[in-house]
Parts: structure tokens; C-alpha cells; sequence
């Protein structure tokens, strides 16, 4: 998402293993890529990463993989697994999600925090009641800790012109969501005063991702982000189309790659988007 501010997100548990995404802010907006170099990285990496559907530009090594679209991190076992799923797809306008979603409807997903200050706290809790709002077969139950879904804090500050805002990832094979969603501290990252409305919007999209959505304008990054046109194509982490979903570009989706910055929720297509699958 970008807000003129970069958010990273995710971490995916795709096919058994994990992929990073994160957020992250520059001094123009809020989007959800890094800009990175390709030093580091071989020539064999680089050949995995594009098999997999992901754009080569950009791809940094990281401490937990490797660094790509600027805001996914795919591990090494990311890198030479490869997808069971018949129903995987070049992404194109619609809305899509991953090949791994939540099962066993319907359930109940805890959602915990710790370490943060209230409004991280209250934000979490509009985030659920925005979903529990749409009487899905999957719902979200705040703990007070020990959630399936645990929201913690780390502090990093700018670097190379852009800086963290959060991270979560996608569901696992076996069916259960991604398991932590990571908010930056920083007053670099929301201010010393941070807005609840802003800090439940960031994590509603990040708990989108942990039940299995991609972003909405995965075809075309530029749409949210600006910049260069990106379609990353045809991913073995999975690009599944969600039918019903906009043959055209989706304004104001929670699920945009870039945050303008503001509140965003869920829009009309959004909620077919969940319906269908949840």
C-alpha cells in the first residue's frame, strides 16, 4: 500500500514455507515495495525467482531469503518448492488471492498483542470488529494473548530513502493463517501520535494477507504505487482469480498495494472477494 509512505508486507507460508511481504513508507507515499539491488544475488537465485513469477529487478538478499517486488521475501525453500495446485493463473485485473487459504470453516482465528503501545491495542480491535462486521464463516477473536495470529512491535527507522511499516504473510498448506503480523514502532513510521484509523486500516491489510489475499492491482503495481507498470505474472505461490471480482482496475480496495494514506476499507468488490472465499 502506499500512502506516499511504503508499506512491506508479508510473510507468506506458501506451499509449506514462508514468504516475507513488508511495508514501507518514502517521503511521497506508502507502499507496500522496497527498492533494492541485485548484488549478493546468483545467477541461480535470480532464475528460481523468476520461475516462480516474481520480477528479477530489485532482488536483495536478506537475512531470511531474498527480498523481491519490494516487499516479499521468498526463503530459500520458497525457491525450489513448487505448486500442487492446478488453479493457478497469470493475474490480470480481478481480484485473486493465494493457492493456500484458511480452512476448516467455520472458525473462530484468536488475534493477540504484544508490546505495543494502546492505540496498536485498539486498532486491532476495529481491525477485527471490521471484519467480524461482514458475518463471514471466518471470524477474528481478540486475546489478551497467546493468539493464533499474534501482532508484536519492532523499531527500525529509515533506510534508503524508505522505512518499514509493518509485515504479515500468507495462509499455510495445512490451512491455518499466517501467524504474526510485525508493526513498526518508529516515529519515523506513523509518528510519535500515531492515528488509529490510519493504524487499523494498515493492519486490516496486513490480516488480508494472513487469510490468503493477494494485492488487488498485483497485475499492475503502478496503479496504487506509481512508477513502472509491473504485472509479476504467473506465481507458483499462487495468483488464483476470485470470480466476480472488477474486470477493470479496483479504486480504493483494502487490498491496493500502495496506501493513500488515509483510512481504507473494505469496498463493495472486497466484500464479494471475502464472501466468496470465507
Amino acid at each position: 500500500m502506499k500512502t506516499r509512505l511504503l508499506f512491506k508486507t508479508g510473510v507468506i507460508a506458501a506451499f509449506g514455507a514462508t514468504v516475507l511481504f513488508a511495508c514501507t513508507k518514502d517521503s511521497k507515499s506508502t507502499k507496500e515495495v522496497t527498492a533494492v539491488s541485485k548484488t549478493e544475488v546468483s545467477a541461480a537465485v535470480l532464475k528460481n525467482i523468476n520461475d516462480l513469477g516474481f520480477s528479477t529487478d530489485q532482488v536483495r538478499k536478506v537475512n531470511n531469503g531474498y527480498l523481491v517486488e519490494g516487499d516479499i521475501l521468498l526463503t530459500e525453500a520458497n525457491l525450489t518448492e513448487a505448486s500442487t495446485s492446478p488453479n493457478v493463473r497469470i493475474a490480470e485485473t480481478e481480484q485473486y488471492r493465494t493457492t493456500n487459504v484458511v480452512k476448516n470453516l467455520p472458525r473462530t482465528v484468536t488475534v493477540s498483542i504484544s508490546n505495543l503501545p494502546t492505540v496498536y491495542g485498539t486498532a486491532t480491535q476495529n481491525a477485527i470488529a471490521r471484519y467480524n462486521a461482514l458475518n463471514l464463516t471466518l471470524k477474528f477473536q481478540f486475546v489478551s494473548s497467546g493468539g493464533q495470529i499474534q501482532i508484536i512491535g519492532f523499531n527500525e527507522g529509515p533506510s534508503g530513502g524508505y522505512i518499514t511499516l509493518g509485515s504479515s504473510g500468507f495462509p499455510t498448506s495445512s490451512g491455518n493463517p499466517y501467524n504474526e503480523i510485525q508493526m513498526n514502532t518508529n516515529a519515523a513510521a506513523y509518528g510519535s501520535n500515531p492515528d488509529v484509523s490510519y493504524l487499523t486500516s494498515v493492519l486490516q491489510h496486513e490480516m488480508g494477507h494472513c487469510i490468503g489475499f493477494r494485492h488487488t492491482d498485483y497485475y499492475n503495481r503502478a496503479y496504487s504505487c506509481g512508477g513502472t507498470a509491473v504485472n509479476e505474472g504467473a506465481s507458483n505461490i499462487g495468483a488464483v482469480r476470485i470470480p466476480g471480482t472488477p474486470s477493470t482496475a479496483d479504486a480504493a480496495s483494502w487490498m491496493l498495494a500502495c496506501s493513500n494514506g488515509g483510512d481504507r476499507t473494505f469496498n463493495a468488490n472486497d466484500k464479494i472477494a471475502l464472501n466468496y472465499l470465507y
